[in-house]
């Protein structure tokens, strides 16, 4: 499932094509996703102006000049493709079929942004933006990894009275919004800190390192446009590249790259995900 890396990823692509376009068309090509499109949603977005286009979590938010935010999440397999119908315009070569091609936005710019989604895990719904913060998908997560809040005391604050281990507190999306499994494996190993450590035992100093190695972790990812590890591809079909930069992930049973390390990375499970790490050096 896309992380919050990717999702920012897709916000940035499509900012250009949809932040203060109207939307002169947009077509529903079924249904229902992972849930049912809401009532007359094709027309509810016709005619409609983006004024502002933002990621909460792994959320992308839409608002329109009606009142109305679109959320959309792109499920497992969710992606959106950006095509300039401008006569002569050069366009990558499709890498999804067009039978996926479940929603389709023209927009008066001459674009047409498409939502395909093989697997149909992802949704997108309407919600009146001043009932958005109450909204059931919005309303308990936590703080922005990327934001001013997230520091070494945030953490102490919500990990003094949790017996999970650390690697499960960080996933709690109502601790931190937007973090998976990925880039907590390599925030981790930056700050050289056990996924099996109880949450609880983490001290300033520990918690400080893991503060900054999460937000730079982050924003690397989201610079080399997010890691492609199945179905991942940014809005112009290319493929994010930051799977190239993994420290441990995926990568069991190799030397471990931090200098100096005899260590060999190691797969364990944790709640039924696949954990990598160090044990030589991530204490």
């Amino acid at each position: 499932m896309p992380e919050l890396p990717e999702v920012e990823t897709v916000r940035r692509g499509l900012e250009p094509a949809l932040l203060g376009a109207k939307l002169v068309k947009a077509e529903a090509r079924r249904k229902d996703l992972r849930f049912p499109f809401p009532p007359a949603f094709a027309e509810k977005l016709t005619g409609r102006t983006i004024t502002a286009l933002t990621r909460r979590a792994k959320y992308l938010l839409a608002d329109l000049d009606d009142g109305q935010v679109l959320i959309a999440h792109l499920g497992m397999s969710g992606s959106f493709r950006v095509e300039d119908e401008v006569p002569g315009a050069f366009h990558r070569e499709r890498s999804r079929l067009a039978a996926h091609d479940h929603v389709v936005l023209t927009t008066d710019r001459n674009v047409t942004v498409t939502y395909n989604d093989p697997r149909r895990f992802g949704f997108m719904l309407l919600v009146p933006r001043s009932e958005l913060d109450s909204h059931p998908l919005i309303k308990d997560l936590g703080i922005e990894p990327l934001g001013n809040e997230l520091s070494g005391e945030y953490l102490l604050s919500v990990f003094t009275k949790r017996s999970a281990p650390l690697k499960a507190a960080l996933l709690d999306q109502k601790t931190i919004a937007g973090l998976g499994n990925i880039y907590v494996c390599e925030a981790l190993f930056r700050a050289g800190l056990s996924p099996k450590r109880t949450a609880r035992t983490l001290r300033l100093a520990a918690a400080e390192r893991l503060a900054e190695a999460i937000r730079a972790v982050l924003q690397e990812a989201v610079e080399a446009g997010g890691s492609s590890l199945r179905d991942h591809a940014q809005t112009n079909g290319e493929l994010g590249y930051f799977q190239h930069r993994f420290a441990v992930y995926d990568r069991a049973g190799e030397p471990c790259p931090r200098e100096g390390c005899k260590g060999t990375v190691r797969r364990i499970v944790q709640s039924g995900r696949s954990t990598f790490y160090c044990p030589a050096c991530q204490k």
